[in-house]
């Protein structure tokens, strides 16, 4: 009996899918990547995945998991070998358990990230991790990737928000560690292992979240800078002033929401004059547990200082809800006008925050010098030191043009983050993008006990092959 048939003989045919069926599996959203696969199937339970896993193994089929396919990195794309079975995680979407008292959720991998956060605000919680592809990425990717997104401030990454997982392993095992509990000292911390791990170590098929107490009151407000210099110490001064209660703090370049408006009109900045101009803005986001009146108080308090002191040049505070959206929709519409404008060099980085002024300072000039004309489009998560580095072309260039620059460009940027005390992957992973790029930028101890981990989890080396580590 062959593979194909053991996995539908295991699925059902419905689930096991290929030819045309299987094509809207095999490319990622960018277009960037694109490969080939002996099937995708779709599991529908750990124990089919388990099944699916232990049917590979027999039959030295490597496997690539995938959630949403929202991925920057390609981490969820086949090699074009044909050989690979991708496994969907989309079926194993249930939400198994809310616990309000210990302040935990318990769901499937395939969840979408917006549907974890629903099913926690029904329940009177706040299940804090938000990113623009929230409407489609899964939790399953959001932890094999340690997703970052716009409140890490306050709540930390994926792996700060995950308590426990469960996983089946490249023997095809289930290990159930879907424990919601804040201490648990009994050895390795096998969770933290597989998170991060891009599916190369084993699936992550569930996993038990933290929730938080819904805030009384937020405010938000968009803020007109000269300088990334001003945000640099704007953010030190609303760390001070807001302390726990500050959520989000979003630096963009001008030309990231210039180019936003232009492209939707349907959305505008909330300045007028020379402000919708500048150079740099931030967009902060305040948390209150006491009032409405208590949290205006506050920020209007700390604004007007750093108004006073020269930092911020402008500013709109939301007065209502509807207000608050559209300022953050015109942050999470950035990568929809990147895309609009065409493809371009991305960058995920993350620096010491007392560096970030002088990496972009430092940067911009240095591919100027090299390459004049490219674009740089810069915003990101600043609270955490996360940049969104990217290089578009300039005036004049093609596509082609710029993709032709594309290993100049990273050099150049990735050796200005090493030599600012940075990483070369902040939140999106590594996947295939990067991977020959991380040994230039990981020691070769660091290198080797990764690749000693791998070797341990997955003898067979048939997990999610070709990512994050060269063979």
């Amino acid at each position: 009996m062959n593979l194909l048939t053991e996995l539908q003989n295991l699925l059902g045919p419905a689930h096991v899918l290929t030819g045309s069926d299987a094509d809207p599996y095999l490319q990622d959203w960018r277009r960037r990547y694109r490969g080939s696969a002996l099937a995708v199937v779709r599991p529908g339970s750990v124990g089919e995945v388990a099944g699916v896993v232990r049917l590979c193994l027999q039959n030295g089929t490597p496997l690539v998991p995938q959630g949403g396919n929202t991925g920057l990195c390609g981490g969820a794309t086949p090699d074009d070998s044909g050989r690979a079975v991708l496994l969907s995680t989309a079926r194993l979407n249930r939400v198994r358990a809310i616990d309000t008292e210990n302040d935990t959720i318990t769901v499937e991998a395939g969840c979408v990230l917006q549907a974890v956060q629903q099913a926690a605000r029904d329940a009177g919680r706040l299940f804090p991790l938000s990113l623009a592809a929230e409407g489609s990425c899964t939790i399953g990717g959001n932890l094999a990737t340690n997703a970052g997104g716009t409140q890490v401030l306050r709540y930390g990454n994926a792996r700060e928000l995950a308590l426990g997982l469960e996983v089946v392993t490249a023997e095809g095992e289930i290990w159930n560690g879907l424990r919601g509990l804040r201490k648990d000292n009994t050895g390795y911390d096998l969770r933290d292992l597989y998170i991060g791990s891009e599916g190369t170590l084993g699936i992550i098929t569930a996993a038990t979240l933290r929730l938080y107490p819904l805030p009384v009151a937020s405010c938000t407000a968009l803020l007109a800078l000269d300088s990334i210099d001003a945000a640099v110490e704007l953010l030190s001064r609303a760390r001070t002033g807001f302390g726990a209660s500050l959520t989000g703090f979003e630096l963009m370049a001008g030309d990231c929401l210039q180019s936003v408006v232009r492209l939707f009109p349907q959305q505008r900045l909330p300045l007028d004059g020379a402000s919708a101009g500048s150079p740099w803005f931030a967009l902060l986001e305040l948390s209150d547990s006491e009032s409405e009146a208590h949290a205006r108080e506050r920020f209007e308090a700390v604004l007007g200082a750093a108004i006073d002191a020269g930092l911020v040049t402008d500013a709109a505070i939301a007065a209502n809800v509807a207000q608050s959206r559209a300022m953050w929709h015109l942050r999470e519409s950035i990568p929809l006008a990147e895309a609009e404008l065409g493809k371009g060099v991305k960058h995920d980085v993350s620096i010491p925050i007392s560096s970030i002024a002088a990496f972009v300072h430092t940067t911009n000039a240095l591919l100027q010098q090299r390459f004049p004309g490219v674009r740089n489009v810069v915003f990101g998560h600043l609270g955490d030191g996360n940049l969104h580095y990217n290089v578009a072309r300039g005036p004049g260039q093609t596509e082609a043009d710029l993709l032709a620059l594309q290993q100049g460009i990273y050099d150049i940027v990735h050796r200005s983050v090493q030599e600012h005390g940075g990483s070369i992957s902040a939140e999106h992973g590594i996947g295939q993008l990067k991977r020959d790029e991380l040994p230039h930028y990981k020691s070769a101890l660091e290198l080797s006990l990764m690749k000693r981990i791998k070797q341990a989890l997955d003898p067979h080396g048939l997990m999610n092959p070709g990512k994050v580590l060269q063979a």
